[in-house]
């Protein structure tokens, strides 16, 4: 069976577009989605992704919204129902529960905001129990936003080849796995 998308990754109004072509490769090499909530702080037109060498861009299918709640009408292409706001993981610094202790499974929709203020307020109270933060040394502010959605998505592979859901094959690649999701 296809593993994709594994996970999908959300983006919400990213401003630097080196940060979303890293993204973007990070989805591509693990087969997760890639949806950028707008506005955004670029421009993702077919001439600039082959200006700034994203080859890959084509095999992403990332998939564009116009606000948030045009993304949640949207429907998981797997399921075709809308997205579960019950399988939604929010990334912030202004939570204490870290990402190793949520329980990741396929699907699931793995929301990051803007990187020069993270997350609206609004979202963080409207889902006050599905925030995720990485554990940093006191003081220190935040991750970049490419590194934190790769730290996120590879977590999740690691508990889901935990679970069963993917396995790794000899050579590294990424394969459905025996469990049922």
């Amino acid at each position: 069976g296809a593993l994709s998308p594994l996970f999908h990754v959300v983006l919400h109004e990213p401003e630097i577009p080196n940060n979303t072509g890293n993204i973007g490769r990070t989805c591509v090499a693990t087969g997760c989605s890639l949806h950028l909530i707008k506005p955004l702080g670029f421009d993702t037109s077919e001439k600039e992704c082959r200006r700034a060498g994203l080859d890959y861009w084509p095999r992403l299918g990332v998939r564009g919204h116009d606000s948030w709640d045009a993304f949640q009408a949207s429907t998981d292409p797997l399921t075709t129902r809308p997205f579960a706001s019950s399988r939604l993981w929010l990334f912030t610094t202004k939570t204490t529960r870290v990402v190793y202790d949520a329980p990741f499974l396929p699907g699931d929709v793995l929301l990051f905001g803007k990187e020069t203020r993270g997350l609206p307020e609004e979202f963080l109270a409207r889902y006050p129990d599905q925030g995720l933060r990485f554990p940093m040394i006191a003081g220190e502010r935040s991750l970049n936003l490419a590194t934190a959605v790769c730290a996120a998505v590879y977590e999740g592979v690691r508990q889901l080849r935990e679970k069963g859901f993917v396995r790794v094959d000899p050579n590294g690649g990424i394969l459905p796995g025996v469990a049922e999701a």
